[in-house]
Order: C-alpha cells, then structure tokens, then sequence
C-alpha cells in the first residue's frame, strides 16, 4: 500500500481531531509526542531533536496573517514538547518576531539560539546587545559565530558573556560544504559547545568531517538545511515512500529526510524552518519513535537516490 504524500498525511491528521491547527482553543487538544531527546555533550542538558529554524519563515514585518500563522506555529512547537529556536540578526526581523511572540504566549522551556554577524569586537557587542533587546531576555541560551564572520574577535566577546552567566553556551556555524574544514579547526582547538552544519540526504559532505570531529570532541551539532531548503520534498514529491519506511514510523518523505539525519548518533537536533503549523507538526513527528541504525540510513539514502 503507497505511503501518504505530506498534503495527504496532513490532512488525515486533521481530520482526525490531531490538529485543528486554525482554532486556538483545539490546539491544546493536539497529542504531544513522546520527543526524543540528547544531550549537549558539555553540560548534560537534553534537547529534543526537533527544533525550529527561522530563516526567511520568521523575517515578517507588517504582515499580520504570516504573524498569525508563526504564533500558531510556536504554540504547536512548545505542545509538542519542543524547545530549540535558532534565528539571526541575518535574518531580518525574525529576531524581533520571535521575541514579540515568545513574550505574548506560554513558552516552557524555551532553548532560544542566536548569533553575532558583524566584523570588529564594538560592532559585535552592539549586535549582540540589540539581540537580547529584540529576543526580550536578559540570559540566551546559545549565542553563534555566524558562518564563522570574524571568528576569533567574536569568540573572545562570547566567551567572557558566558563568563558572566548572559550566555549559556558558544557557537560556531556555517552552511555550505566548502566550510566544514574550518568548522572542524574550531572545534578542535576546543573552547565551543555547538557547532551548526549543513546535513541532508542532499547534502552528506559532513558525514566525513564535522561529525565525527564533532563527536570526538564532545560538541553538539545543530542540523541547518535539513530538507536542503525544499530541494528534497521537490525531488521526492512524485514518488512513493520505500515500503521500509513504516519500520521506523515514517508517514512522509520530509519525516524520512529528517529521521535520516537523526539516525546519526552525533546530532543533537534538526532545526527545519517554518511558520505552517501543519508543517511543523509533520515535522515533529521525525522526533519520536524509532531511529534508522547504520544499515537503514544507507537502504534510505539509497532509496532517495532512487526517486
């Protein structure tokens, strides 16, 4: 029997009381998940898997629908148990998005995750003071050296705000492949807890670096481009799911690319971007139940490569 498109398991969930996703008083009504969580390597602090990234999705200004619909998205996110939220003064408003909405709704355990984006220690310093102005929080949780911008000048700067307890942990990112060597230099001259890479069945480059660095030195990644900005649900949206899939509690092909990532031992957490509470729904069920093992990340990736 054919595995459900995304649309058709969407839609089968709402119908079936799972998620009146449009009427505030059902969501509530909405099953949480039972999330699956990791440690960070240096405190022993668990996240669940699933995060939420919000690139683009969360850079909205005066457009009250698509504020509508990211608040509903939040509220989604935090009844299914979920708790990291990555954004950046990069990405327009979206820092000042997710603070408006984080303060006018219940946000337990909220894991919120910027970065410094910016050249010289004073510019760095007012970037990141504009941050937690925006985020409406005097403490943030993780604060990133954005695709490594002046790397050493801003590492110094986060490293004495974690010194005084305004951070909680240190970052480093990138997204393209062409920087993972220097990803893995800065994880090996120690000092960060979090490193956020590219990685997706269309994207597998730091599987032979940055994760295994990553892992033997005890730093937890974050996963960017997880569904390879669409790329993967496009390729994959004529053809059926692998009949295997229902080994590990797979319903669509967006579940199949994040459980694939996840099945990884050295991710912490997927941080797919959205504001479509449906879709991050969908997306946190990647989050619960089975993980694929060695041998069936290899048939998955060899079933995507097939279609």
């Amino acid at each position: 029997m054919p595995h459900p498109t995304r649309r058709q398991f969407l839609q089968t969930a709402l119908a079936s009381g799972a998620g009146a996703l449009v009427a505030r008083p059902l969501l509530s009504a909405t099953p949480a998940m039972d999330v699956i969580t990791r440690k960070i390597p240096s405190s022993g602090e668990a996240l669940p898997i699933i995060g939420l990234g919000t690139w683009q999705a969360f850079d909205i200004r005066n457009d009250s629908t698509a504020r509508a619909d990211a608040a509903r998205t939040l509220r989604v996110f935090f009844e299914q148990g979920l708790r990291v939220i990555d954004t950046s003064p990069m990405y327009g408003a979206a820092e000042g998005v997710v603070g408006e909405l984080l303060a006018g709704e219940p946000s337990p355990g909220a894991f919120v995750a910027t970065k410094v984006w910016t050249t010289g220690a004073d510019a760095g310093r007012r970037q990141i003071e504009a941050s937690f102005r925006l985020l409406r929080r005097e403490r943030l949780d993780l604060i990133q050296v954005h695709n490594l911008v002046d790397l050493d000048t801003q590492l110094k700067t986060l490293m004495q705000l974690k010194h005084e307890g305004r951070i909680r942990y240190i970052g480093v990112t990138h997204y393209t492949a062409s920087a993972h060597a220097a990803l893995v230099r800065s994880i090996e001259r120690g000092g960060i807890d979090f490193v956020q890479v590219n990685y997706s069945l269309a994207e597998r480059d730091a599987d032979k670096t940055v994760l295994p660095a990553a892992a033997a030195h005890g730093v937890a990644v974050l996963v960017n481009r997880p569904l390879g900005e669409g790329a993967i649900l496009a390729r994959t949206r004529a053809h059926a799911l692998p009949e295997f899939a229902g080994e590990i509690g797979v319903a669509t092909w967006a579940q199949f690319a994040l459980k694939w990532i996840l099945g990884h031992p050295a991710v912490t957490c997927v941080i797919p971007g959205t504001r479509n509470p449906k879709h991050l729904l969908d997306n946190a069920g990647a989050g619960s139940g089975a993980l694929p093992d060695a041998a069936l990340r290899a048939r998955m990736a060899a079933a995507f490569e097939a279609s």
